[in-house]
């Protein structure tokens, strides 16, 4: 039987075995779709030996220098949530980006190729590494009910701080203001996996930790996978009880603004990420 890398790094073993579970949950949910999402997650600090690469370095089409030389646990391009949830490194890899932060090489455990929205992932990862963030994973799912929501163009108005979608949604339920308080970015329809969907989610990123794709789906950031995971949940939560509420037949009526400055103040909630 083939030696996996996690039989030697027990650290690392539970980081990706957490990715495993968050990649389960998103299954359940509905949120991945035959091979729909994916996430990477920085490791460096679970690796304490330099890993020799097991391929040939391929180009990213840009230069990361923030990140070079770091290793990241990836969900493998035409791999299915369900099937990391039950065998990780069979459906992921590690890879390790060169010295010159221009490439990536794998290092464990198999030839996985990485998720073809890899340069979204890894532009977020040098600016988080380049701020001094300790954010440490990135998580893309398709959240049905925040997709429906995108389908609806009133709920991408931009124009305004909190913006109509953020506004709307930390109405519905105090705990959405509480525990995703800076709300959700809106990033206008790209082309998945391209270069201007990477640089349109970086610059949403710096001022949000959730990020809308439209009519796509959901790019998140946090301390760990489950952080990341558990922000998407608390906005779904939110937009299905929106969207239960207008089946009644009318508008939802929400908190008030009274009623959720009340939420900030008891909370102490940021108006920027704390990272």
């Amino acid at each position: 039987m083939e030696k996996s890398i996690l039989s030697d790094y027990r650290e690392l073993k539970s980081i990706i075995d957490q990715a495993a579970e968050v990649a389960g949950y998103i299954w359940q949910k509905g949120w991945g779709e035959r091979n729909g999402g994916n996430l990477t997650v920085d490791v460096t600090d679970y690796i304490s030996t330099y890993l020799p690469a097991i391929s040939s370095p391929v180009s990213m089409e840009l230069t990361l220098p923030h990140i070079a030389g770091r290793y990241f646990y990836v969900k493998g391009t035409q791999k299915r949530m369900r099937d990391l949830a039950r065998v990780p490194m069979d459906n992921g890899c590690i890879i390790r980006i060169t010295d010159d932060g221009a490439a990536y090489v794998l290092v464990a455990d198999k030839q996985v190729k990485p998720t073809s929205e890899l340069p979204s992932h890894l532009m977020v990862q040098d600016y988080l590494r380049q701020t001094g963030s300790t954010y440490k994973a990135t998580l893309h799912t398709h959240p049905i009910e925040i997709v429906a929501l995108s389908h609806h163009r009133r709920m991408l108005d931009d124009t305004t701080r909190p913006n109509v979608i953020t506004r709307t949604l930390w109405s519905m339920i105090p705990e959405t203001l509480a525990f995703a308080p800076l709300g959700l970015g809106i990033v206008p329809y790209e082309v998945p996996g391209s270069v201007e969907l990477a640089q349109a989610t970086l610059n949403k990123i710096k001022d949000y930790d959730v990020v809308l794709w439209e009519k796509h789906g959901v790019f998140a950031v946090g301390q760990d996978i489950m952080d990341a995971f558990d922000q998407v949940d608390v906005l779904n939560k939110a937009a299905r009880i929106y969207l239960d509420a207008r089946i009644l037949g009318s508008e939802p009526e929400g908190m008030t603004d009274k009623a959720m400055k009340d939420v900030q103040r008891i909370f102490n909630l940021p108006t920027v990420r704390n990272n």
